[in-house]
């Protein structure tokens, strides 16, 4: 029997309401992703001397892995096409190593023949701040700064830095190894996956053809520089054209500033075997011939490849350099890549984001990619072998009228 305080039947409950979901506000959203992001960044520089070698391996492997399709459509199957991939891995790293560590021997061999023009440098330098009224104080300052015994703990931190290469040279050996064997099977793996999820496999298949599409640009870019940059240094008679030939080559992957970084040591070494006049020059023509190839051809073609503003690619190379250190600059573009195929390309509500990532108003071609459900452009990704796909949604229960 009911009691008096009972609700009469079929009226509406007088208790208090249900607790609703509470939906956290975008600034909290904010917070906790950069929260998240700061942790993230701070484990890739405590793990920098491990994740710099394998995102190398994993460049190295993305940009050879088409050699195994092109033997295969010639009748090359198996262990010997994947032998082929392995072969020009590794021809290609010990043989920049190999570049590296000649250079490297050349330049110790040579520098002590320029210990006297130095001091003579040192003393004309002093003689004219002394008449421009630099202190005294200032210059003996300055002077023991840049005193040549204080190379010697300089040498010490070099010299740890290569057994921390070495290391880590070791382990990129062996990374490309297991990478090149599971190359082979890994575009079928990714056709499977695409059938459940399309959207991502879409995003890392544009940019695995984003970073090929750069790595090759700017290596044809730094072998032009390269050749003309030699030939401006034998044209000097500057001391190992070849050497800084290299240096130009390898500095054209870091963006923006790698020019910088290429021009310094041989303007420098020219003025200690040359004199002034030589290290003007060379400053002028590197100038002219780099502000021509990298400052205007290069980034109109190198920006349309990855689909990253200026600004952005410049800012990568500062972050990534300060992450991992020197492989971070060399791979900030690939880096800054993979960063926007995982939190932009991937996820449909951030697609917004393309216009400013890429500085293109008009969004960004993804290489001929299509991130949508069929996968690749005109392709439909069937399902795996045995499986008939994800089941489809329920069908939605008619209104009631």
């Amino acid at each position: 029997m009911p009691t008096d305080d009972a609700p009469p039947p079929g009226a509406a409950p007088t208790g208090p309401p249900a607790p609703s979901a509470v939906v956290p506000t975008r600034a909290v959203l904010l917070l906790v992703g950069l929260a998240a992001g700061i942790v993230v960044v701070a484990g890739l520089r405590a793990f920098s001397s491990t994740i710099g070698p394998a995102v190398l391996a994993l460049v190295l492997v993305l940009v050879v892995h088409p050699v195994e399709p092109w033997l295969r459509r010639r009748g090359v199957y198996g262990w010997v096409s994947t032998l082929v991939v392995l072969v020009v891995l590794y021809a290609t790293v010990l043989g920049m190593a190999a570049a590296l560590g000649w250079s490297l021997v050349r330049l110790g061999m040579l520098l002590p023949q320029y210990t006297d023009r130095y001091y003579e440098l040192q003393g004309q330098v002093l003689d004219l701040l002394n008449r421009l009224g630099v202190g005294q104080s200032q210059i003996t300052s300055a002077v023991a700064s840049i005193d040549p015994s204080r190379l010697v703990g300089l040498a010490q931190v070099v010299l740890q830095q290569f057994v921390a290469g070495l290391t880590a040279f070791t382990f990129l050996l062996f990374l490309l190894f297991f990478l090149a064997l599971d190359a082979a099977v890994f575009p079928k793996l990714l056709a499977q996956a695409s059938w459940w999820h399309p959207r991502l496999v879409g995003a890392l298949t544009a940019f695995a053809a984003g970073t090929r599409r750069y790595v090759l640009v700017a290596t044809v870019f730094g072998v032009v520089v390269a050749a003309i940059d030699v030939g401006i240094l034998y044209w000097l008679a500057v001391p190992l054209p070849l050497v800084w030939g290299l240096l130009a080559f390898l500095t054209n992957y870091i963006a923006n500033i790698g020019f910088f970084l290429g021009l310094v040591p041989p303007a420098l070494l020219a003025l200690l075997a040359n004199g002034p006049r030589d290290a003007l020059l060379v400053v002028v023509l590197y100038t002219v011939v780099n502000v021509t190839i990298q400052g205007l051809l290069q980034p109109k073609i190198v920006g349309g490849a990855v689909g990253l503003s200026a600004t952005l690619t410049f800012v990568s190379v500062i972050f990534w350099g300060w992450v991992l250190g020197a492989l971070g600059a060399l791979l900030a573009v690939p880096l800054s890549l993979l960063v926007r195929t995982v939190l932009v390309d991937a996820d449909p509500s951030a697609r917004w984001l393309l216009p400013l990532v890429s500085g293109n108003p008009r969004g960004v071609r993804r290489q001929g990619v299509r991130l949508g459900r069929t996968g690749a452009v005109g392709a439909t990704v069937a399902p795996p072998p045995g499986s008939e796909g994800p089941p489809p949604p329920p069908p939605a229960e008619p209104r009631e009228q």
